[in-house]
């Protein structure tokens, strides 16, 4: 973002472009998962298929996939927390990105899974059974 002034930031969150707005819809990674999966980052973008928690607000506690991320309004949709209209019909509440965290990961995405996952952890991978070879053949 450019400048330091909040005029500045609000201007260009309003005005940012589809692929710019992408970096507003990140939630933090549960910890667990992410000692799991081996994942250095903290936090990563929310995508469809996405197991969420809702933290803050009148759904706090609540758990569910999300069903549908909106780019343009930076707000998501959890399948468990809806509402009601007049006619009976359910409709999924938005919720802000940031007041989620990410319980389970959908990691169907390639590209995204080649993001999240360390770049030598591959490598790593493969270089320790043959450690492990070698501590045996020293014994």
């Amino acid at each position: 973002m450019i400048g330091g002034q909040a005029r500045k930031q609000r201007l260009f969150r309003f005005n940012a472009p589809l692929h710019a707005r992408q970096n507003f819809v990140h939630a933090h990674i549960d910890k667990t998962v992410r000692q799991k999966l081996g994942i250095k980052t903290r936090s990563t973008q929310v995508h469809r298929g996405d197991t969420v928690k809702v933290m803050t607000g009148g759904s706090k506690g609540k758990s569910g996939k999300v069903t549908d991320v909106n780019l343009h309004t930076s707000k998501i949709t959890i399948s468990t927390v809806t509402r009601k209209n007049a006619r009976g019909k359910e409709y999924g509440i938005p919720i802000s990105a940031n007041n989620v965290y990410i319980t389970e990961l959908n990691l169907e995405d390639k590209l995204r899974v080649k993001k999240l996952m360390p770049a030598n952890a591959g490598a790593a991978a493969r270089a320790e059974p043959t450690q492990k070879a070698a501590t045996t053949a020293t014994k």
